[in-house]
């Protein structure tokens, strides 16, 4: 059987043989000498060797034996591994450093997700995160498939997702969005039966209006555009019209105008999605917390 080596008595054998004594090396880790001598003891035991000459009477210094010489670069090497594993892991708790996965729908990858992390890796230069910018459903998939930590979206019909946790954070309302020199441009709400005047685009977030009485819409829809840069395009062309939220509203558009929907008032409520029966990652479980803690101070 293989002896069990504790750190603490490889630190005492090695201090004892660099400081050339056993009373320096108590000094140095605050023992006595006798309970370094014991401890030093215990480790000759457990290696079925001695590691120290036995001192001369005219001399404190100890001196290692053969067999000491060649344990002691030994020691250190078992002594410099349990140091990193043991700041890797002290880091990895304190989210300072690890891998951190997460996916979230591009409308707050691009309003919210910048500043909040850019403050939260602030402190930890190490930390490596993989970030995926797509479509609710596909973040849903991707935190199913356990390919990210935890996702930021939508819980569309929360009833088919069972294994799913949501907290909500955000909430967006819904309008329509056209050109700038649009008939429905000057309006300052609309009433979801105006739009059946026009051509009507549809896109990812159109599903927000199915259960409302504005679910007409989706059927009346001549397009159907997934990808949000197409979207604007088409949009800026004139070729129609469109719902969004308004977080996903291009508000650096210069030719795009956003007017809310008033009838029915629609709200697209944004959060975490997670696997509720998976516990997070030091790291994720860390960047949670702070988008809690951040909305919160958004709040006050």
């Amino acid at each position: 059987m293989l002896p069990e080596l504790k750190i603490a008595q490889l630190r005492h054998f090695v201090w004892v043989a660099e400081l050339k004594g056993f009373h320096a090396a108590a000094e140095k880790a605050h023992r006595t000498q006798p309970a370094i001598s014991l401890s030093i003891k215990d480790l000759e035991n457990k290696l079925g060797e001695t590691l120290f000459e036995k001192r001369n009477a005219k001399s404190s210094n100890a001196e290692l034996t053969p067999f000491g010489r060649h344990f002691l670069p030994q020691a250190k090497e078992l002594i410099a591994h349990h140091d990193r594993i043991a700041e890797d892991m002290t880091l990895m708790a304190e989210h300072k450093t690890g891998h951190l996965r997460l996916a979230s729908v591009p409308s707050i990858a691009s309003r919210m997700l910048p500043s909040i992390l850019s403050r939260f890796v602030a402190n930890a230069p190490d930390l490596h995160i993989s970030f995926y910018d797509d479509n609710a459903s596909a973040v849903l998939k991707m935190v199913e498939n356990q390919q990210v930590d935890f996702g930021i979206a939508s819980l569309w019909k929360a009833e088919e997702h069972g294994d799913k946790s949501f907290t909500p954070i955000w909430e967006d309302h819904v309008g329509v969005v056209c050109p700038c020199d649009h008939p429905l441009a000057g309006e300052t709400s609309l009433h979801w039966e105006t739009l059946r005047d026009h051509r009507l685009i549809s896109n990812g977030t159109s599903r927000l209006l199915e259960g409302t009485e504005a679910e007409p819409l989706l059927l009346d829809s001549q397009f159907y555009i997934s990808n949000m840069i197409s979207l604007v395009a088409m949009l800026e062309a004139g070729l129609g019209v469109t719902t969004l939220p308004r977080f996903a509203f291009p508000e650096e558009s210069n030719t795009l105008t956003f007017i809310p929907l008033t009838t029915p008032e629609v709200v697209r409520r944004i959060g975490i999605v997670r696997l509720s029966n998976k516990s997070l990652p030091p790291a994720a479980d860390a960047l949670v917390q702070f988008i809690l803690e951040q909305s919160k101070e958004q709040k006050k």
